[in-house]
């Protein structure tokens, strides 16, 4: 028997994905989905699901008591996009969320937490090719200021009250089975969706904007990976760099052309380019190869065709 694990957020882009791969790996009743509001009816049925508020402690403390649960994966967040519309409820939702399942591993109550950063807590002083692990950071958004402190408290809840937290830093992640979720990487989803209906997409993100990215089957990937690692292999207890993909709109667009000819791209950049022109890249995410085994994947040309495939169905 695997140990029982919590998905707190089980509903959104990374948790629904989630949620099937670790049933499918350790089994239906093994996995307790949860979120604020139920999913869809297919997904709610699919093994245990429980509405958990993940800012209110009891809830949280009760689903895990109930059950028995070991393992945590902490997935509630406010995304950079939506965070910067609602800066005060992002701050209490990605922090205070944290707290409580720390302080639940620091109580004894479970033994494994994993929690995603970001590479929103990079700012516009961080070197843009190939960040480092260790670097200046100096984010400019509240999802990336909420990401940093967060990156700060799981070191300081491992080193002072050794609790086995781990986390990765997601770049823009793209998936074919849910739509977007209120991120700056998000056209990168969208404009799939668009090729397919509208033959046209219009980019919220100028031409020449490179960001990292990465498949979701990779990004799920990784975060299985490093929950399966033995505890010494985990070096980094503040977040891993982790490393897919890095292309523009303008080369995305050139790649779902080889499949659908008379694809159309224009650019309209908003405020979220603001957002886009704070962050890396490129990632060097070379501990992650080296601490844990991480390899990725997919390239542009492999997730385009798989995205365009699985969309067209």
């Amino acid at each position: 028997m695997h140990a029982k694990i919590l998905i707190i957020g089980a509903c959104g882009q990374i948790g629904t994905e989630l949620t099937k791969k670790l049933r499918s790996q350790y089994g239906k009743d093994a996995v307790i989905a949860s979120d604020v509001r139920k999913g869809s009816p297919e997904f709610v049925n699919s093994g245990p699901f429980e509405v958990v508020n993940a800012l209110d402690f009891n809830q949280v403390e009760t689903v895990i008591e109930k059950y028995q649960i070991e393992d945590v994966y902490l997935m509630a967040a406010l995304l950079s996009a939506t965070a910067e519309k609602n800066p005060a409820f992002a701050w209490d939702l990605n922090m205070n969320s944290l707290f409580h399942v720390l302080n639940l591993a620091k109580a004894g109550k479970i033994k494994k937490i994993f929690w995603p950063s970001s590479i929103a807590v990079f700012g516009p002083t961080t070197p843009k090719d190939d960040t480092p692990q260790y670097t200046v950071m100096e984010p400019s958004t509240v999802y990336g200021i909420s990401k940093q402190s967060g990156e700060r408290w799981c070191e300081y809840y491992h080193n002072i009250f050794g609790v086995d937290v781990r986390s990765i830093r997601y770049p823009g992640l793209i998936s074919w089975s849910t739509p977007p979720g209120g991120g700056t990487t998000d056209y990168a989803v969208d404009i799939y969706y668009k090729a397919l209906s509208d033959k046209k997409y219009e980019c919220f993100l100028s031409e020449n904007t490179e960001l990292p990215m990465m498949y979701m089957d990779d990004a799920i990937r990784a975060t299985m990976s490093i929950m399966e690692a033995p505890k010494e292999s985990i070096k980094i207890r503040s977040s891993y760099n982790l490393a897919g993909i890095s292309f523009t709109p303008k080369e995305i667009a050139a790649e779902i052309k080889k499949h659908i000819p008379d694809f159309s791209i224009s650019y309209e950049p908003d405020f979220r380019q603001k957002i886009a022109d704070s962050w890396p890249s490129s990632i060097d995410d070379s501990y992650a190869r080296k601490d844990w085994g991480w390899k990725h994947e997919f390239d542009l040309e492999s997730m385009t065709k798989d995205m365009l495939e699985h969309l067209s169905k």
